[in-house]
């Protein structure tokens, strides 16, 4: 379920917790809500048309720089979660991704935050935003024609 303004765009995604995810009371492990935010960005890549592979297409990778997680309430074994992850738009050459996780009775369990950077295949950190995530911005209308 995507959504849009002029600042964020969102996409809505789910995952079913996996026995390997949880502790040994079935409570999912806490460092593993940074691999549900992955999840998150890959299905809104996927989704809006930025995916990974489109940065590495175009010479690029988006290492995090920084991650955050605030945990509200846990998740079990079994639950079907609801990730929503929102792309805030920044004048700066970085994506910041804003996360919300929800249980199956859509109560908040985590939220969160991930900022990368663009680094060019043989030049290193970008500090202007790649063409190629440009006419994406342009695209989704988040730059102004």
């Amino acid at each position: 379920m995507p959504s849009k303004n002029k600042t964020e765009i969102s996409f809505t995604s789910e995952i079913r917790v996996r026995f390997a995810e949880t502790d040994p009371l079935g409570i999912v492990w806490h460092g593993n809500y940074i691999q549900y935010f992955e999840d998150g960005r890959e299905a809104f890549g996927r989704y809006h048309g930025i995916a990974y592979l489109d940065h590495k297409a175009a010479g690029y990778t988006t290492p995090i720089v920084k991650s955050s997680c605030e945990h509200k309430l846990p998740l079990r074994y079994g639950d079907v979660a609801t990730i929503k992850t929102i792309f805030v738009d920044s004048p700066a050459a970085k994506m910041v991704f804003k996360y919300e996780i929800y249980d199956p009775q859509n109560k908040l369990v985590c939220t969160g935050e991930t900022i990368q950077v663009f680094v060019e295949d043989e030049n290193g950190l970008s500090l202007t935003m790649p063409k190629f995530f440009l006419d994406w911005k342009q695209k989704v209308g988040l730059l102004n024609e």
